[in-house]
């Protein structure tokens, strides 16, 4: 690989004479993991392995000097890491330690400022405490809240030791190494099975172009990412079902990709997979669009017309936006999953069906149950299985793998190579927070691909992203509104309450029961407002 130093022609670096050892290892070991995403490799890995290994000699070190044989304690834990960065040159202290969580603070980076050309290393040295814990506990997750590589002033990290605590925050999951080699092994090969489905199901949906000489690539879902591994290793336990699933995510998460893998693996694979969005039909022709109509229906309608639930019939029907469908669209879908018949508008036969519904939705559902602008019996009908999709500020770790499948097929689009990206630009699109989820990083690569010289990415205009992002109309606006107002409330609650949810739910009127649903809904955890909170 040609290493490309004009790139690091816009970063304030020390004179030739003024370099050291540590600016010297920073540039190499950046550049290795670099290289690496620019390869295809998972990254990832690299970082775990290294977490691993590096972790282990410290710790080993610390064990020969305080003579001990025993697994670590929090306290002994605490005093390795902290003594760690502080050997080294940081200011690290405790901001607050229990069996759950424990939160440290640091005002003096051991890289000194020039750490904010390499925000990655903070990733990286910080997950030797992830190596550490999981070694002795078990499980971590470390998530650096802020740092002084982003120029915030300081570091605060917090090392989660609960997964179940841990799972609806965010950060860098580390197991023990054979633990997590187990979980490797069995996502690959689960990802290996599902693009095989995936290529299977391409092949027979796409004959009339192989047979023109043409090669559509199959959707490959990535699933480098702790919550987009869960996601995979759900759908392999529900798709060879014929349960009725509702996917959530917000808009351009992918969630009809995840609709499609749940076809591809399932044994309906061999017959139609249909995808309507129910939210771009005008509603006077949603139902005949839906459920068909007979002639003479209504006016204009000059013959019978099949609707989808016909089309997809053995197949499976991927239904988004559900929460768009009429009272009356709603009461015919109803009967379908009760009964797996219908009556086309304006008919008297019924018709047995057999199709597989998957639905989704980037609404609150319970929100327009409460409002009386979605049926509750159809919302328990197709919450048999329900999968949240992560947005894409969540998926840090698929994000390599994301852009170079993007730039492959802008590549066989344009008949042009595919480029490399730039450190910057891969550091750019980690920093951005991504409102239009996927949708909106196809729509900037492609701009930034269009525009782009030579064989590598080097610049990216965010700040035009914003148009790809589809207007929310009012019921969006007004729900966000009130999930923002009830977020507010609920922080300030825990805070009053020092994380105790039952004076929260007095307050409130509720049960605890509803409450714990609404702290798991925003993200909160009560954990982390029972102890001083000290910075953190």
């Amino acid at each position: 690989m040609k290493l490309d130093f004009t790139k690091y022609q816009s970063m304030p670096k020390p004179s030739f004479s003024a370099l050291d050892p540590v600016f010297f290892l920073q540039t190499f070991v950046l550049e290795l993991l670099h290289a690496c995403e620019q390869a295809g490799d998972n990254r990832k890995e690299y970082i775990e392995h290294i977490a691993h290994s590096a972790s282990q000699f410290f710790e080993e070190a610390y064990r020969h000097d305080k003579n001990l044989q025993q697994p670590l304690d929090i306290e002994q834990y605490v005093d390795l890491i902290l003594a760690l960065k502080n050997h080294i040159g940081g200011n690290f202290s405790l901001a607050s330690s229990d069996a759950k969580c424990i939160r440290v603070f640091n005002t003096r980076c051991p890289f000194g400022e020039g750490v904010t050309n390499f925000p990655d290393l903070c990733r990286m040295t910080s997950s030797v405490f992830g190596g550490i814990a999981a070694r002795n506990f078990g499980y971590a997750k470390v998530h650096i809240a802020e740092c002084i590589a982003k120029q915030h002033g300081h570091c605060k990290v917090a090392i989660h030791l609960d997964p179940k605590e841990a799972r609806q925050q965010p950060g860098t999951e580390y197991l023990r190494p054979e633990e997590s080699a187990q979980i490797r092994e069995e996502i690959d090969s689960l990802q290996a099975k599902l693009d095989s489905k995936f290529h299977q199901l391409w092949l027979d949906t796409n004959k009339t172009r192989r047979l023109k000489g043409e090669s559509p690539g199959h959707p490959v879902l990535v699933t480098e990412s702790p919550p987009m591994r869960k996601v995979l290793q759900a759908l392999n336990k529900v798709a060879p079902t014929d349960a009725t699933v509702l996917v959530e995510g917000e808009t351009g998460a992918g969630k009809e990709l995840i609709a499609k893998a749940i076809h591809a693996m399932s044994a309906r694979a061999g017959h139609p997979f249909l995808a309507i969005n129910c939210g771009a039909i005008p509603e006077t022709l949603i139902e005949s669009t839906i459920f068909g109509h007979e002639k003479g229906a209504f006016t204009g309608a000059v013959d019978i017309h099949q609707g989808v639930f016909e089309r997809a019939e053995g197949g499976t029907l991927f239904l988004d936006e559900i929460d768009s469908l009429s009272p009356a669209a709603q009461v015919r879908l109803l009967r379908i999953l009760q009964e797996g018949e219908l009556e086309r508008v304006g008919g008297r036969r019924t018709l047995e069906v057999n199709v597989r519904i998957i639905a989704a939705t980037n609404q609150n559902l319970e929100a327009l149950i409460r409002r009386g602008a979605f049926r509750e019996d159809l919302y328990f009908r197709i919450l048999v299985v329900k999968l949240s999709l992560p947005p894409l500020r969540q998926r840090e770790q698929d994000l390599p793998a994301l852009v170079k499948i993007i730039l492959q097929k802008l590549s066989t689009k344009y008949q042009r190579p595919a480029p490399t990206v730039s450190r910057k630009v891969m550091q750019q699109i980690r920093d951005y927070s991504w409102p239009g989820n996927v949708r909106e990083l196809e729509n900037v690569l492609e701009r930034s691909f269009l525009f782009s010289e030579g064989g590598e990415l080097t610049e990216l205009e965010l700040e035009e992203s914003s148009d790809t992002v589809e207007p929310l109309n009012w019921q969006q606006l007004r729900e966000q509104a009130l999930d923002k107002v009830e977020k507010q409330y609920l922080i300030a609650a825990l805070q009053r309450h020092a994380g105790n949810v039952e004076n929260i739910a007095n307050e409130m009127a509720i049960t605890p029961r509803a409450v714990y649903h609404k702290l798991k809904r925003h993200g909160l955890s009560p954990s982390d407002y029972r102890v001083l909170q000290s910075g953190i």
